[in-house]
């Protein structure tokens, strides 16, 4: 039931009860748009990608108004595509979308807490399947901003959506802050263990508020180190 269609749904509903502006794309606007990563992850699946935007502006918004666009993936299911998880690590993939749904929550909750800044909540959805139309290891992908990117793991889907949608956004959006609400990898949770989530940042100011955020509503975050050194691991031969 819970595809990428199904959650677009449930965006539009959350939008008519929030007073929310709201967007999808369908297969064809993604590829004509340039989408090139969230077209590559969902080409496995016959349930094609349904990308969400939601929009939130408050009365008497201006052209002053601070602009805060949160992005997170919505895959309603992933398997790891060709690059297939084990069977024990692809029970819980169900709720790989739990970050989409953290940023459809949010815009829900604004016009009711009366929120004084312009929000627009980014939520690329899509499923990650194995079939003959998949995305393969060593495949080149050309992102929505135009960086390409070599292909190595079909595993690593969310971070091929959230580029597009965060280029998106940067492009289209004028955006203050762009906050990435992500699963993120299990490799955090050899780092943090599950009671803390990992917090990467180019800035302190934004850092710290999300902390303080955080401990205020019981979800803990840690700052994580975000540094040139790790530039090299990004690099690719082809692309």
């Amino acid at each position: 039931i819970k595809d990428p269609a199904w959650l677009a749904d449930q965006a539009r509903t959350t939008a008519e009860r929030g007073g929310l502006d709201v967007r999808i794309w369908d297969e064809q606007e993604l590829a004509a748009g340039g989408f090139g990563g969230i077209v590559a992850v969902g080409m496995g699946s016959e349930r094609p990608p349904r990308p969400i935007e939601l929009t939130y502006s408050p009365p008497h918004a201006g052209p002053n108004t601070p602009h805060v666009v949160p992005v997170r993936t919505g895959i309603t299911y992933d398997s790891g595509g060709l690059s297939l998880k084990p069977r024990e690590s692809m029970v819980a993939m169900k709720t790989d979308m739990s970050g989409g749904a953290v940023v459809i929550g949010v815009l829900s909750a604004l016009r009711s807490l009366g929120c004084a800044v312009r929000v627009t909540g980014l939520v690329p959805a899509a499923e990650n399947l194995p079939s003959g139309s998949a995305q393969r290891p060593s495949d080149v992908i050309r992102q929505y901003d135009g960086t390409t990117v070599e292909v190595l793991n079909t595993d690593a889907e969310g971070r091929l959506v959230r580029a597009d949608a965060i280029g998106y956004a940067v492009a289209t959006k004028d955006p203050d802050m762009i906050v990435d609400v992500a699963t993120l990898t299990g490799a955090a949770t050899v780092a943090l263990g599950r009671r803390h989530a990992a917090l990467y940042s180019t800035s302190d100011s934004l850092a710290d508020a999300l902390v303080a955020a955080g401990a205020a509503a019981g979800e803990k975050l840690w700052r994580m180190p975000l540094v040139s050194d790790y530039r090299q691991a990004l690099e690719s031969d082809v692309a």
